[in-house]
């Protein structure tokens, strides 16, 4: 009775920690949105105010809509995003599994070679990348940004997922291999369904950084075809004055498709996140 009480209390503490930290955490993007919605005057008079009836102004939303450029922005970033997860995704399963499952010379050496991306920047490359880029004529490409952002989310996908590859079965893997399964269908039917938990946590923590990323569009892809929707933003950024509706309305239709994301890997990334944390 009293560990159920106790747990039941645990459960509880860990409840009210859950709801504080999600308030502390959408309280910029609420307020972001709120003032999307209100008159310039408001937005430095009142920014803590919801919209009113005398203060609601949607200026910010036509100015970011009356051009076609905003939605290039937003399908700019929407394509890198996807296919750049997708890449570290398949590439990073991959590694992990060759990491977790084969026993070589060198494969703990291999597998912190491959994991010294999370300790070293990959911005400190910039101008190998920027002269490599211009060597394939990949400069002004979304190509260019899939291949960064690839190449920058590979070593925290293997550092995750090797983990959670080396809680598998084993007798699962032998069984396949008993019925003739080949070493493909083994890691495609029998081992990426187990691990979906980790890949959807890799997923968010992979997609954040590439969707708010301003500084390898600006150097790798400036262009107004290549613009992604966190670049696009600071057009209504100038020296003298700023677009703040503008700036506000960009900001609060960029959230949107981060949110559905979020809610598409949510489920998984919870289930990753507390795995083994419970007994």
């Amino acid at each position: 009775m009293s560990k159920t009480r106790s747990s039941l209390g645990r459960a509880a503490a860990a409840h009210a920690v859950l709801v504080a930290y999600t308030a502390i955490a959408l309280f910029p993007v609420v307020l972001t949105i709120i003032n999307s919605f209100k008159s310039r005057n408001a937005i430095f008079r009142n920014p803590m105010q919801p919209p009113l009836p005398g203060t609601f102004d949607l200026i910010g939303y036509t100015t970011v809509l009356s051009g076609g450029s905003f939605q290039i922005y937003l399908m700019n970033s929407l394509i890198v995003t996807v296919v750049a997860i997708a890449l570290v995704l398949l590439f990073g399963a991959m590694a992990a599994f060759a990491l977790s499952e084969y026993r070589f010379r060198g494969n703990t050496l291999l597998g912190l070679y491959m994991a010294l991306g999370i300790m070293i920047p990959i911005r400190l490359g910039t101008i190998g990348i920027l002269q490599g880029m211009v060597a394939f004529n990949l400069v002004n490409t979304r190509t260019a940004l899939i291949l960064v952002y690839t190449a920058q989310g590979l070593p925290l996908a293997i550092f995750i997922l090797s983990e959670f590859m080396r809680t598998v079965s084993d007798d699962l893997k032998n069984a396949g291999r008993i019925d003739g399964l080949s070493e493909y269908k083994i890691f495609f039917r029998l081992v990426l369904p187990l691990v979906r938990p980790a890949m959807a946590t890799v997923a968010v923590f992979t997609m954040i950084p590439i969707w708010n990323d301003l500084w390898f569009p600006l150097i790798l892809a400036p262009s107004e075809a290549t613009k992604t929707i966190t670049l696009g933003a600071q057009i209504f950024i100038g020296q003298f004055v700023t677009n703040w509706n503008a700036v506000l309305a960009a900001l609060s239709l960029a959230i949107a498709p981060v949110l559905v994301l979020y809610m598409i890997f949510s489920r998984q990334l919870i289930r990753g996140i507390t795995a083994g944390a419970v007994k």
